[in-house]
């Protein structure tokens, strides 16, 4: 049972980045996602504009910082 858990992050945060992957590998990965969504039918969305206006209100946002 993991009872530190800020220590935990730490050894997973540290681990992922000692873990280089080639560029290969990285579209293997993508691929592989891509192909999971289309299997669940999450993608591609049915309405690509669905959420649009909150997407552009949080674009205003960030971009006025």
């Amino acid at each position: 049972m993991i009872k530190d858990g800020q220590r935990w992050r730490l050894f997973e945060r540290e681990l992922i980045r000692s873990q280089e992957l080639t560029i290969k590998q990285k579209y293997k990965i993508l691929n592989a996602l891509l192909h999971e969504a289309r299997a669940l039918g999450v993608f591609p969305p049915k309405n690509p504009l669905e959420g649009i206006e909150v997407k552009i209100k949080l674009a205003k946002i960030i971009n006025a910082v």
